[in-house]
């Protein structure tokens, strides 16, 4: 990992290829979210398509919990499409094929890690995955996304006083989905998927 990522600096707002070949930035997959990054070798490494099988179980809380997931490969577009359907993921894989992001300038491989984004791509936490143990499991990402929402998101504690009394008040954009409607969020909803 470059020696200028670390935690509370900005991960750089790369834009590459999405396993459809459509040129995606990080900023905008991530939006106003917590954000999960995996920077993985590529699909025929057997521990990355491990990884990727237990964030299987993760998205389905990531998804209701308001967070977002994105694996970004050294793998071609092709490849990357064959490893994302591979593990039946459906979040989104990006192509790096030209290594912009890659973490070993020495060595040609990308050494994996995990890196836990706050909104504005805010880099809360790094895990280095060169050994498979040395990535993070389920239940830690589940403990940094929470300790990223409680500080991201202004009504994550709704039982104070303040929340309470402006709630009451009607002043609903203090609260997510800060300030859109219900179908203006459908909407958000739709365009991402």
């Amino acid at each position: 990992m470059r020696s200028d990522m670390i935690q509370g600096a900005v991960f750089p707002d790369y834009e590459l290829s999405d396993h459809t070949g459509t040129h995606r930035k990080l900023s905008e997959l991530q939006e106003r979210d917590p954000m999960v990054v995996v920077l993985g070798r590529r699909g025929f490494c057997p521990k990355d398509r491990r990884q990727a099988e237990g964030l299987l179980e993760l998205l389905r809380e990531m998804e209701v919990g308001y967070c977002r997931l994105v694996t970004i490969t050294t793998d071609n577009i092709i490849q990357t499409n064959e490893y994302r359907s591979g593990v039946g993921a459906h979040w989104t894989f990006l192509s790096d094929s030209r290594r912009i992001e890659y973490t070993d300038p020495v060595h040609d491989p990308m050494i994996p890690h995990v890196i836990v984004l706050e909104p504005g791509l805010v880099i809360h936490k790094i895990y280095n995955g060169y050994w498979f143990f040395g990535r993070p499991t389920v239940e830690e990402l589940r403990l940094d996304l929470r300790a990223v929402t409680r500080k991201s998101r202004q009504d994550c504690d709704i039982a104070t006083a303040e929340l309470k009394a402006a709630w009451q008040q009607g002043r609903k954009e203090q609260f997510y989905p800060y300030g859109k409607t219900y179908a203006q969020t459908l909407g958000d909803e739709r365009e991402r998927g």
